[in-house]
This record gives structure tokens, sequence and C-alpha cells, in this order.
């Protein structure tokens, strides 16, 4: 268990100075007060309210459906729960995509709403405009390239990104965009592990990867995935660190056992 008292609150100045030093940066999604408190807890440095909750809490087949109602009630109870880690907020699709002014409305809902702390957007230079105006407001932005989610039907896949040279390169330019307009970090996703690498070191900026290899400046995954808790998700990239789906199984049946038979509740467990 961390010790709260000798670790200082995360920043993006402190994310900053960690990629300075070579520390590796950790984050993991949460989307709620419990699963916010143990991982906060257990000193994880950046909790990522993803639009993944589309996924993995409501069972949509993309993060397509959440709308920014339902990220900022994710990210409301995730900061309840955090005391350490920062908490970035995926603006969730079509909340930032061709309109500046409604992006800018976004992000100031998600701050006010939720008390996060950044928000994370999706894309380069198409949505430059939308991530410059949110950053005049004083609100920090974590970028997002490579495979992006939330294009999905634009792509038509979830194949690796960036492995044509024409791509990797409008990648390389993106991400120094990104970082030009004042991106505090930049999540990399299933690209390869020498463009990711590459990327990285041109940056002054920290790189956070999933499914990159790494070389980047630190690591991403999402929490019901690496638990074991969602059993449908296997791709290569995916380290899980327990099997929750069987051990939750066992305790559900094991309770449903004690019930019908009567062992549950017994002497002891009544008033």
């Amino acid at each position: 268990m961390t010790d709260f008292k000798n670790l200082r609150k995360i920043t993006t100045h402190v994310l900053q100075e960690m990629k300075l030093k070579g520390e590796k940066i950790t984050m993991l999604t949460a989307y709620d007060f419990s699963m916010a408190k143990i991982i906060d807890k257990a000193g994880i440095d950046i909790i990522l309210v993803g639009d993944s909750a589309s996924n993995v809490m409501a069972g949509f087949d993309t993060t397509l459906p959440i709308t920014l109602d339902h990220m900022i009630y994710h990210a409301s109870s995730v900061v309840r729960g955090k005391v350490r880690a920062l908490v970035v907020v995926d603006l969730p699709f079509g909340t930032y995509q061709g309109d500046s002014k409604e992006a800018l409305q976004s992000a100031i809902r998600i701050m006010k709403e939720s008390g996060a702390s950044a928000v994370k957007m999706e894309g380069g230079r198409e949505i430059i405009d939308s991530v410059k105006r949110i950053l005049t407001a004083g609100i920090p932005v974590m970028g997002h390239l490579g495979l992006t989610p939330q294009s999905i039907y634009k792509f038509g896949t979830y194949t690796v990104r960036a492995t044509e040279s024409t791509e990797a390169q409008r990648l390389r330019e993106d991400a120094l965009l990104l970082e030009e307009a004042g991106c505090f970090a930049i999540v990399l996703e299933k690209i390869p592990a020498v463009l990711a690498g590459e990327v990285s070191k041109s940056l002054k900026i920290p790189t956070i990867g999933i499914g990159a290899g790494r070389h980047t400046d630190g690591q991403v995954l999402v929490l019901h995935d690496m638990l074991g808790i969602n059993q449908e998700f296997s791709p290569r990239f995916l380290r899980r660190y327990h099997n929750l789906f069987a051990e939750i199984t066992g305790a559900v049946t094991n309770y449903i056992h004690d019930v019908k038979n009567e062992d549950f509740p017994n002497d002891r467990e009544q008033y």
C-alpha cells in the first residue's frame, strides 16, 4: 500500500519532471469511486476516466454512444475517490470535433462539474483549433494519436496504425503540433514500437503508450482488462494481472450455494 505522506500529488508539472528523470508514468482507467480509491491508494500516477466506459460500464460495442453527461457522472465519482493521482477525462465523440466553441464549452463543463484536472482528445491537425481554444482557457489537454477509437467507422478496423511511411510521418508531425499547441502529454495507441520510441524521444512532453511498446514515457491499460474482469478482449499488448472474472464467479457461486442450502446466514451472522 502506498504511503501518501512520502508522495507528492501528481500534476502536469510533476509528469514533466518524471520524463526528464526517466521515471516511467503509470496510468489506468477508472469509472467509479470504489475502483478509483483502490488504484489511487496503490500509487497510480494518472487515472483516466476513459470513454471506454461506453464499453465496459454500459455494454456498447464502441465508445461513440457515451455522452458528456455520462462522462461527467463517471469523472465526478472518480474524483471523489482519489487523493494523489491526476484525473484526466476523455472528451466524448461529438463534443469537440469541428467546433472549437463547443469543444471549449464541453471541457469547461467537465472541469467545473467533475473537479477533474485535465481532458483528453483524439486526433492531430484536424482538431488543433479545438485544442488551442481549450488551452487558452487554462485547461490542460492530453493528446491521443495512433489508433483513435472514436474514428472506428472512418478506419473500419482496430488494427495497428501508422505502419506505412505516409501515416507514420503524419503521426510524427501531429505529435509535434500537439506539443507546440501546449498539450502536456500524448497517448500513443497501437502503433509500431520503433515509431513510438522515436516520437517519444522527439518530444519534450511525456508519451503514454498502449500497444506501443516499452519506449514510451509511460503505459496505460483499461482496468477491467488488466484485472481479467473482461474476458472477451485479448489483444497482444494486454497483460492480465489477475483473473477477477473467475474469482467473482466463484464467490457468487458459493453465495448462491450457501443461501440455497440455508447455510447463510448462520447463527453468528444474525441478530
